[in-house]
């Protein structure tokens, strides 16, 4: 791999300006895409964009969250329209009769929901929506709720996809013997700093015990005057808000939550659930079941006609189109900085800087750099990997030590960047603008951050 050195930082820094100046994370991410592939060869950049797009949209990975996401848009429409989401939401209005106990009741759904940062963050945030929005809680606070208890959680349970892709990687690069990788990613999770602080830092801000800061804290003094969002922006509700189903408006639905029981929400997600874990922690297996047997399952209730159940399929699918176009150019980007050497620059450039004592932050402060940077928080880590974990044999560092450095960047990079897959994923099913969730999360999470930082210090000492 060609490495352009410095240079390799400007499409990075192009990126988050522009995104900070326009929020516009689309506009600015292919103005990233175009910079970079300018650096490689001016002379064929229409070319080189047309080629690349085609090798993005073949990639099984990108072709996986596409299928995905979309199912899963459809699935959370099917629960709108039929009125189990409404079910849903006055059962938990119920219980979460006041403003911080719906924020702490989302808290914890997003611990229970720990099997996939992407089933956490669609399903919790249309969920909780209408439970939040009663008690004046701003689209900014609701989505910083559940994007902290996606990834983070993710991490920190072992049978989630995250573990499950981090054991492999693990074996594949030969840190962990064969069938080992699970048992030395389970010894890295008390080390897994960010994703611990982050996690615990969501009741301390939701119930004013951490105070609101920056665009979070505007965000909150709006919501209160009525204003739950700064921009306009499509969500499953506002989708659903003009549909029918069985001939009875939404709208009705709300005002008869009877139409559809509780667990007409609950076992279609606990089916999920069952069905990703039956099929090794695979949700798009999951997720095509859950599909099959909801969409009779429901129909047979008579909560929707086989004809609004593939209208609202349809229309979910629909949904999480704008999104995806986000993830399909961050993934643009991720290949172009990959083209440019960035993440081994990076590595190389603080390598001489590494000590025993310092090389678990180091490594934390580099990864986390590079996962922000370039949007990925799962590619950058098959080259790291292999570099990082003989690097800490030969200084005779803690293995486990190391996996929670790693992992804690990874999760951060997954939390703080505004074109990461899960930020841009929990904004849409929050019903918030993607950069006003980002930047009005960011400053909690570089608090997390810098709290992990001094823990590896304090570990390291």
């Amino acid at each position: 791999m060609e490495s352009y050195g410095a240079l390799s930082l400007i499409p990075t820094l192009i990126v988050v300006l522009l995104a900070i100046i326009t929020h516009r994370p689309i506009f600015s991410l292919l103005a990233g895409v175009v910079t970079g592939l300018l650096l490689i060869d001016p002379t064929t950049v229409i070319t080189a964009v047309a080629d690349l797009s085609l090798e993005i949209m073949q990639d099984d990975t990108i072709g996986w969250v596409i299928v995905v996401c979309g199912l899963m848009g459809s699935l959370i429409m099917l629960l709108i329209q039929t009125g189990a989401a409404t079910a849903f939401a006055h059962s938990m209005a119920a219980r979460a009769n006041s403003r911080n106990k719906s924020l702490l009741v989302t808290w914890l759904l997003g611990m229970i929901i720990f099997i996939d940062d992407y089933l956490n963050a669609i399903a919790i945030g249309s969920s909780m929506k209408k439970v939040t929005d009663k008690f004046k809680v701003s689209r900014s606070m609701l989505s910083y709720v559940v994007d902290s208890t996606a990834a983070p959680v993710c991490v920190i349970v072992p049978i989630s996809t995250w573990a499950v892709f981090f054991a492999a990687l693990l074996e594949e690069s030969g840190s962990a013997a064969a069938g080992g990788g699970m048992a030395l990613y389970i010894s890295g999770i008390p080390y897994m700093f960010y994703a611990w602080v982050a996690v615990v830092m969501v009741p301390l801000v939701a119930t004013g015990r951490l105070p609101l800061i920056g665009p979070m804290k505007r965000a909150e003094a709006l919501a209160q005057q009525g204003q739950l969002v700064l921009s306009d922006v499509v969500d499953f509700d506002h989708e659903a808000a003009s549909g029918t189903t069985s001939g009875i408006s939404t709208k009705e639905l709300a005002a008869h939550p009877t139409a559809a029981g509780l667990w007409t929400f609950l076992l279609p997600l606990l089916a999920l659930i069952g069905f990703s874990i039956y099929f090794d922690i695979d949700l798009l297996k999951g997720v095509i079941v859950t599909l099959a047997i909801s969409v009779p399952f429901l129909v047979l209730q008579k909560l929707i006609s086989a004809r609004g159940a593939m209208d609202a399929v349809m229309n979910g699918f629909k949904i999480m189109l704008p999104p995806l176009a986000i993830v399909v150019c961050a993934f643009m980007f991720k290949a172009v900085n990959d083209q440019l050497g960035l993440p081994q620059y990076v590595i190389d450039s603080v390598r001489p800087m590494m000590s025993p004592l310092l090389l678990p932050l180091i490594t934390f402060i580099t990864m986390a750099i590079v996962a922000f940077a370039t949007g990925s928080s799962w590619g950058v880590f098959a080259i790291a990997i292999p570099i990082v974990m003989p690097l800490a044999a030969a200084m005779e560092v803690s293995p486990p030590l190391m996996i929670g450095a790693l992992l804690s960047a990874s999760s951060f990079g997954s939390h703080a960047c505004f074109y990461s897959d899960s930020t841009v994923l929990v904004a849409q099913s929050s019903g918030v603008g993607v950069m006003e969730h980002a930047l009005s999360q960011l400053p909690y999470a570089m608090i997390a951050a810098v709290a992990a930082g001094l823990l590896f210090v304090l570990v390291g000492l």
